[in-house]
């Protein structure tokens, strides 16, 4: 627990770090590219996996990480902070080292990037050294645009002690009486990069010798290159070393890597309907990529298969319901995207009714990246670009 030398504010939560819990987030927190980055990472790690078990608890167990833990291990490579979904809520976890909290400083991605945004923003207090974490306070998105004053030379905001709340059971109490209570203040929207202009930027800034990439861009270039999931993620690997991670069809012949089946993604043998409809008295096998999603408390599955074969033209992305019997309810939508985030014909299938399943059907060519969406928005998505 906290040191008797440091005066804390009693209503404020001190929480023990737990040894075990240090030795995995240090691991963890290795593969990062630079010294400072993985001392980011740990941080975080340490912030979040003491933190939300104590959520879970004391408040609400259907708390979770707002991403997947490779999603979040790409954004401690170059920003602070931990996203937390809380029912309809996003919190950002704001961890620091510093025992003086005259000042808190916010990085400008999550009040500036409108896919980042919180709802509010609470401040951590980590100390490896001794074993606890302490929760600071917390403050909203509209006041911290209405009242956070902008520093230019390292793009955060910040408040005074004196502008936010140390007790977080205010937070609880607040959302129960006043769900309805704007927390964000709408933020301008960020001009979209071309995929050569993000292609040069990654190739730019994925060198790990490049200390602080966040710095290196204007603001609205950054913002936009970095909430794109995809590229951020690529630019992530290229600043750990890592190789290209290969196709879709490479993954259907010789097995997923690693880091597919870190963010779910596995191979599948089944038996399409269409052999059973014939009446084959031997169906056929067909090999599939799968993904398990939850959407709206529900389990459902993603497909994507090839049409023709080895040839890796022609593909088939597929949503189901994987609860027994559970159909697809009407409005929800299946979308594909080029990897630059823009539209094409025949690109959705949305259900207008209750249906067994979504599907789309798309050429592509070799080296092609797709992105899919799905709306309602799945638990922990981020976008991807899947290489066919």
């Amino acid at each position: 627990m906290p040191s008797n030398s440091v005066i804390f504010d009693p209503t404020q939560i001190n929480l023990d770090i737990d040894s075990t819990l240090q030795t995995q987030a240090w691991r963890q927190s290795q593969s990062l590219s630079t010294p400072s980055s993985r001392w980011n990472g740990y941080l975080n790690l340490l912030c979040l996996n003491t933190i939300l078990p104590w959520l879970r608890e004391d408040y609400d167990p259907q708390i979770e990480p707002a991403l997947s833990a490779s999603s979040l291990l790409s954004i401690w490579e170059i920003v602070n902070g931990v996203p937390i979904t809380l029912g309809s809520n996003r919190l950002i976890l704001i961890p620091t080292e510093s025992i003086d909290l005259d000042e808190i400083r916010i990085p400008q991605e999550w009040v500036d990037i409108p896919a980042w945004i919180g709802d509010y923003y609470v401040f951590v207090q980590v100390n490896p050294d001794d074993g606890w974490v302490r929760i600071a306070g917390f403050t909203c998105h509209r006041r911290l645009k209405q009242e956070g004053r902008y520093d230019w030379r390292d793009r955060t905001y910040s408040l005074d002690d004196s502008d936010w709340i140390a007790d977080l059971n205010v937070l609880w109490v607040s959302r129960q009486l006043h769900p309805e209570e704007a927390t964000r203040t709408a933020v301008p929207t960020l001009d979209a990069l071309s995929l050569a202009q993000a292609n040069n930027l990654i190739q730019r800034l994925g060198d790990p010798t490049t200390p602080n990439p966040r710095l290196s861009l204007p603001f609205h270039q950054w913002g936009a290159l970095v909430s794109h999931g995809g590229w951020r993620q690529r630019l992530a690997e290229s600043r750990w070393g890592w190789q290209v991670q290969g196709t879709v069809l490479q993954w259907l012949q010789t097995g997923v890597t690693n880091f597919a089946e870190q963010i779910g993604w596995g191979r599948m043998e089944f038996q399409p309907g269409l052999s059973a409809a014939r009446g084959d008295e031997e169906p056929t096998t067909a090999i599939a990529l799968s993904r398990q999603l939850r959407i709206a408390g529900q389990p459902y599955e993603l497909r994507i298969r090839p049409l023709d074969g080895d040839n890796g033209r022609a593909w088939r992305f597929e949503l189901q319901n994987l609860t027994p019997g559970g159909l697809i309810p009407a409005g929800f939508v299946l979308r594909l995207l080029t990897e630059d985030l823009q539209p094409f014909e025949g690109n959705e299938d949305t259900a207008d009714r209750a249906v067994e399943q979504l599907y789309i059907e798309v050429a592509l060519d070799p080296g092609e990246g797709i992105v899919w969406e799905i709306e309602p928005i799945p638990n922990q998505y981020d976008q991807e670009i899947l290489r066919f």
